[in-house]
């Protein structure tokens, strides 16, 4: 997988502009870094390109403890976006992870946060059902 067609499957699925979707990528991939424990972010930033390894290689070893509703105005806020388009961007994200990196990785990712997560990530036990929304 190349950082071009990363790039652009974020953001074919919100409608977005290439320059639009490479911030809100980075801000959504450094967020998730803080949400999931160390090993599963370097894990997960060997399976990224090389463009977006940075954006999760500042893991720490614990994950911060936080909801849906902070890791999207954090999204929000490191990509200066309106709340709309960090939801709608960090969904392209996951789903553009879901595709693009091995199902195990992403699967391991996604244990890794609580049920209200499921509005972007579907739940992690089986990615064929529909995303269930207001869980």
């Amino acid at each position: 997988m190349n950082y071009t067609e990363f790039i652009q499957s974020v953001a074919s699925k919100p409608k977005m502009s290439p320059a639009q979707a490479e911030p809100i990528t980075r801000a959504t991939l450094q967020t998730l870094t803080e949400r999931i424990t160390g090993g599963q972010a370097r894990d997960l930033a060997s399976q990224l390109p090389q463009e977006l390894k940075a954006s999760v290689s500042m893991a720490g070893v614990n994950p911060e403890p936080f909801g849906l509703p902070e890791f999207l105005e954090r999204v929000q806020a490191r990509a200066a976006v309106d709340l709309q388009a960090a939801t709608d961007g960090a969904r392209a994200v996951f789903d553009t992870l879901r595709e693009k990196i091995s199902a195990k990785e992403y699967g391991d990712v996604v244990d890794q946060l609580p049920q209200d997560f499921w509005q972007l990530t579907g739940p992690a036990s089986s990615r064929l059902e529909t995303r269930r929304v207001g869980t």
